[in-house]
């Protein structure tokens, strides 16, 4: 079954990662291949649920771009180096391919052979030597076992084309040579008696008993062929083992299955090979060949999103894959798909009530780790429900959560927030990107991050290393705006900051000619209903 990635946005909070585990979990029970991932390091607070109840942290997700394992290229498709040259080519030609990698020893590989390979031996090769099996030599000649004592065969070819006396008198035979000769009983005694590696005898030709015998004496290989012996010189050079002919591994291009096809595109734009052997970097084990139209072929990564629906906010790649669902509780964004998909979108404080609300229409039971995941969620989100985002439905959640997680709500949810308060070894990118998401605005984007903190004064003795970081995040990324909403749980307001150049906008959005960088909005807790709205309205004016 296919696996399906469900995650939340680059930047995770709790309420992200907790939403992504708990309906991976639901998922996986209506048989879905489920598995949850962050795009980002979990921040404290949502380390601090994972702990209190026990749940696994989920892997990194780089990106959901194509792979080359996500493509229908010619798995297992592959040779031995001990088959025959002969054998290679019927193997191309039945499967249609015109090029074949080559593996040694568990698969590892060794490099490739092509057509135009054996185009060239057979024009070019040396016929005269044979390196090979004595199987490979059988089937090729379509030959009958007389005598063996070799399984493997490595001499210089040679024919009895003289006249008996002849040959016998002016050619001197060793046990590296291994003669094609019909059935000249005097050359072939004269070869066993020099103890030649193998006599190939042509045109089903009758050999002595005799001569058998002295064959076994001297181990010498002997091969009855039906094949004349013009036929079996053209034919025998073709059972030489395909590895001594292959491109080596330094002069083939390969790719892992881990390759982006983007980058394969751009390498075969400059190579125009039709074939490439697929091998696995870290063992160097072939896993088979690509053809270039094989790309054609291709199964984009499923996914799920939850807690976001803009492009810029997910995973690099995204246009490349497969979108299956959309829960979120977020204004509209700029994802779009090319075929329908069930989104849900709802007015919530958390996307761990829209996921809470699944697990109740679907009647699956609720474990407690999941409930856990579920209530850091919401509690995150809502501020322990003292947010105006929190709604009826998000209090319901709450209360029933809470009960099978075994806590109390409020003590739990106190403790959660105050986990994420601590700054230290945090620098201001580390406070920043905390909590870190992006909108766009037409053209412009607009970068907001957002921290909860019981103690301003920390951060404003460092002022001046928040608005460097705020200016050099903004020029780096050429965001219009990025902003830091330092959100006090205890006063219940926030403090501002942003980059320098987007003065003038934060003049207009809060109506006063004379702020200045940390300013405090009493009331201002949700970057939802406080925040986005007000920015982006004069950003569109």
């Amino acid at each position: 079954m296919e696996k399906v990635y469900v995650f939340g946005h680059r930047k995770p909070d709790t309420d992200s990662v907790c939403s992504a585990i708990s309906l991976a979990y639901l998922k996986k029970q209506l048989g879905v291949n489920a598995e949850p991932r962050i795009l980002g390091s979990v921040n404290k607070e949502t380390k601090y649920a994972l702990d209190y109840f026990k749940v696994k942290e989920p892997a990194y997700l780089n990106d959901v771009k194509l792979q080359l394992r996500d493509i229908d290229y010619h798995r297992h498709y592959f040779l031995s180096g001990d088959r025959s040259i002969y054998d290679s080519y019927l193997y191309m030609l039945n499967q249609g391919l015109t090029g074949v990698p080559i593996v040694g020893d568990k698969d590892k590989f060794i490099g490739i052979v092509t057509i135009k390979d054996l185009a060239h031996h057979f024009i070019n090769g040396n016929a005269d030597h044979l390196k090979t099996s004595y199987d490979n030599l059988l089937t090729v000649i379509k030959g009958e076992e007389i005598t063996r004592f070799n399984d493997e065969i490595d001499g210089t070819v040679l024919a009895a084309s003289y006249r008996s006396t002849t040959f016998i008198n002016n050619v001197k035979l060793t046990k590296d040579n291994i003669l094609i000769v019909g059935d000249r009983h005097s050359v072939i005694e004269y070869a066993i008696n020099s103890k030649v590696q193998m006599i190939i005898v042509s045109g089903n030709g009758v050999v002595k008993e005799e001569h058998i015998e002295l064959a076994k004496k001297n181990k010498v290989n002997i091969i009855r062929s039906k094949y004349d012996t013009y036929h079996i010189s053209r034919l025998v050079s073709l059972a030489n083992y395909i590895k001594t002919m292959t491109r080596t591994t330094k002069d083939a291009v390969c790719f892992d299955d881990i390759a982006y096809v983007d980058d394969i595109l751009d390498i075969n734009r400059k190579l125009r090979h039709t074939n490439y052997p697929v091998v696995r970097s870290k063992d160097n084990k072939c896993l088979g060949l690509l053809r270039i139209t094989d790309l054609e072929s291709k199964n984009p990564k499923q996914v799920i999103l939850v807690d976001h629906n803009e492009m810029k906010q997910s995973a690099e790649g995204l246009a490349e894959a497969s979108i299956l669902e959309i829960f979120d509780h977020h204004n509209l964004g700029s994802i779009t798909t090319s075929t329908p998909i069930n989104f849900r979108n709802m007015a919530v404080g958390s996307t761990c009530t829209i996921v809470y609300t699944l697990y109740k229409e679907k009647n699956i039971e609720i474990p407690k780790n999941m409930a856990g995941m579920m209530l850091s969620g919401i509690l995150s989100d809502t501020l322990v429900l003292k947010s105006p985002t929190a709604t009826s439905l998000d209090v319901v959640a709450v209360h029933e959560l809470a009960s099978i997680a075994g806590v109390n709500y409020q003590e739990y949810g106190l403790n959660l927030l105050k986990a994420g308060t601590s700054l230290d070894g945090m620098s201001p990118e580390d406070v920043l990107y905390n909590d870190f998401k992006l909108y766009t605005v037409q053209d412009k984007t607009l970068a907001i991050g957002q921290f909860f903190t019981t103690n301003f004064d920390e951060i404003k003795e460092k002022l001046e290393d928040y608005l460097t970081t705020l200016d050099e995040v903004a020029e780096a990324n050429q965001y219009s705006v990025v902003a830091l909403y330092v959100t006090d749980i205890i006063q219940n307001g926030s403090y501002v900051l942003f980059n320098r150049k987007a003065i003038d906008l934060f003049k207009l959005a809060y109506n006063d000619d004379d702020l200045e960088e940390g300013f405090y909005l009493q009331d201002c807790v949700s970057r939802k209903k406080h925040v986005v709205p007000v920015l982006m309205d004069v950003l569109e004016k």
